[in-house]
């Protein structure tokens, strides 16, 4: 099977089988996502969900947060991992939206990684379930189903994993795929024991330590 047969099996896998994908973590509005973005890097969305209502409700905008004192802001999020680093982040990055954007969250991956906080990944999320750009974000979960079902081959970081979804991957399918992915690492492919037995991928997977037991 050569590498476009195989992407067109999982794409078409993912289309039956999770007709609708989106981001899990909760947001009205560009900078509630990237705010919840920020701090769900090695926290759970479900966590983060739990952290941002009380959050936003006192800081409820981007000009909120710019003026907001950082202990304030760490006495919100204390409760997710690396507080200390997200509460100067969030505070930063709603300065620089501020002074650079002017209050406006930019939808360009590149104006996106200039802000504090913000690195390719969390940029392509914003891009993406924001903006409906048409990118991929390459976090844990994306490097290593991609791997693990051969859409990738010899990759060693997130950018060339990134880099050969973006080659095969047709443009309109990019947003969703990008969900695909991470909801299959999330609950079927994860990292110490996939649940290969539940997976209808299988037959598909190149991952030598496969668990099939129940």
């Amino acid at each position: 099977m050569n590498k476009k047969e195989r992407y067109k099996k999982v794409l078409k896998y993912f289309k039956t089988h999770r007709p609708v994908a989106e981001t899990e973590l909760k947001y009205a509005n560009p900078y509630e996502l990237i705010v919840a973005v920020i701090l769900s890097a090695q926290c759970t969305d479900k966590r983060v969900n739990m952290i941002t209502p009380a959050l936003l409700e006192r800081f409820p905008t981007i000009h909120d947060m710019a003026a907001a004192d950082t202990q304030h802001v760490f006495e919100y999020i204390k409760s997710c991992s690396y507080p200390n680093n997200k509460s100067k982040h969030l505070v930063n990055m709603a300065k620089a939206v501020v002074e650079k954007f002017d209050g406006e969250i930019p939808a360009d991956v590149e104006q996106l990684q200039q802000l504090p906080g913000v690195g390719r990944k969390t940029a392509n999320v914003i891009a993406s379930v924001a903006f409906d750009k048409p990118t991929i974000a390459v976090d844990t979960h994306v490097f290593r189903v991609s791997a693990r079902l051969g859409l990738t081959t010899g990759s060693k970081t997130p950018l060339d994993t990134e880099k050969q979804l973006l080659k095969h991957i047709p443009v309109e399918l990019r947003s969703i795929a990008h969900h695909w992915l991470i909801l299959h690492g999330r609950y079927v492919c994860i990292a110490r024991k996939p649940r290969c037995y539940e997976c209808g991928l299988i037959t598909l997977c190149r991952y030598k330590d496969k668990n099939l037991r129940f």
